[in-house]
């Protein structure tokens, strides 16, 4: 089942103001974020995600203090004050705002999406028709369209693709097909075969003899990410809304074997890593990376894991790095194959300019990520110092 991951607490008590700099002048030039307060007021206005965590408007005339993406009807400029953390804007009398609730950590989602979520962890097995949605308050078309923005995929998928893990996971232990088929709630057994031949590319009755990927959800501040992995390491993580995902997805498939949903200990390992990544509280990972590409793809890759946290690279510099001066655009291509988002940073390597260069899970979450591991990188400093 999907796992609800934190972002890291901003504890610097201070007003946000110009000229915020950056470990590296590279860095800092992709860093437009934190700068002044009519760059702020356009991401308030724009709702501008990637400031999430990372600066809260106050509004003077309500005495409330909001997330730049909070829904609600935008305030006059002369009207607000900009703060780079929650503890600021409480010190300064302002009260967090009922709508966007700026003192969770995890970011705000549809009340609908996290009470199905809930639900489905429950009763796993469940077939949910639109009737049953209904019986709990909510419309239908508006849980598709929470769902789809969050994942990708409808409710329906998702609850599909969970109660078919389900039944794999039976397989797998050594249960019987009509065991398997209980479990995943199919009254036919045809079109329980059916289902799960799509899923693992295999009749049933072989699913236990085959090594399966295991997938799930992890829901971070900046978005759902599916993970896979299997025993040997993690294969797949991504955001849901790269728009390569499905073609991913298949080349896997493909190249490794059948995906699954379900539990396993490699995807236990893999959240409680991305937890600490996202909480501040680490900014490197233990877990193994199974990726299958060429012998240049692999050697970008593993270029990309030695950039430290904090720090960026350029094209040019990554290709020099691997002896391969003449090769920044292979070494571009390479770095947008890599399927393991994060742990292996692509997010890290930007534009000879210091510019932000394309990135699959979107820009402003590069931006994101960037500032995220500055700030806990400098932290990290700081107390080494002390």
């Amino acid at each position: 089942m999907s796992r609800s991951l934190k972002p890291a607490e901003e504890k610097k008590n201070t007003r946000l103001v110009s000229g915020d700099t950056a470990p590296a002048a590279a860095l800092k030039r992709v860093m437009p974020m934190l700068r002044d307060d009519d760059t702020l007021f356009a991401a308030l206005i724009a709702r501008d995600p990637s400031y999430e965590g990372f600066a809260y408007v106050g509004v003077k005339t309500t005495g409330i203090f909001c997330r730049l993406t909070c829904p609600a009807r935008k305030p006059k400029r002369h009207n607000v004050v900009f703060f780079s953390c929650r503890d600021a804007a409480q010190d300064a009398g302002f009260r967090p705002c009922l709508r966007c609730k700026p003192l969770d950590l995890k970011r705000p989602a549809s009340g609908a999406l996290d009470a199905l979520r809930d639900k489905i962890r429950s009763e796993p097995e469940k077939r949910w028709s639109a009737e049953d949605v209904k019986a709990l308050g909510y419309d239908p078309s508006t849980v598709r369209r929470a769902f789809q923005r969050e994942y990708g995929i409808t409710f329906a998928q998702y609850a599909r693709s969970q109660r078919l893990g389900l039944a794999v996971n039976t397989l797998q232990q050594g249960g019987s097909v009509m065991d398997a088929q209980l479990d995943a709630g199919y009254e036919s057994g045809s079109g329980f075969r059916d289902a799960i031949s799509r899923l693992i590319g295999d009749a049933p009755i072989r699913a236990s003899m085959r090594q399966i990927l295991t997938a799930d959800w992890l829901d971070t501040p900046i978005g759902a990410m599916l993970a896979v992995a299997d025993d040997a390491g993690v294969h797949l993580l991504e955001f849901a809304e790269r728009k390569a995902l499905p073609t991913e997805i298949e080349r896997l498939r493909k190249r490794v074997g059948p995906i699954s949903f379900g539990h396993h200990p490699m995807l236990d390992r893999l959240a409680h890593a991305m937890e600490q990544y996202f909480a501040g509280r680490s900014l490197s990972f233990d877990v193994p990376v199974v990726q299958r590409g060429t012998p240049f793809e692999a050697t970008v890759w593993n270029a990309l894991q030695q950039i430290p946290a904090g720090t960026t690279r350029s094209y040019g510099e990554i290709a020099r790095l691997i002896d391969r001066p003449d090769a920044p655009r292979a070494v571009a291509r390479a770095n947008g194959s890599n399927q393991v988002a994060i742990i292996v940073p692509c997010h890290r390597v930007i534009g000879a300019d210091g510019s932000l260069t394309g990135y699959g899970g979107k820009i402003w979450r590069k931006q994101w990520l960037l500032e995220h591991e500055r700030r806990v990188a400098t932290t990290f400093s700081k107390g080494s110092e002390a």
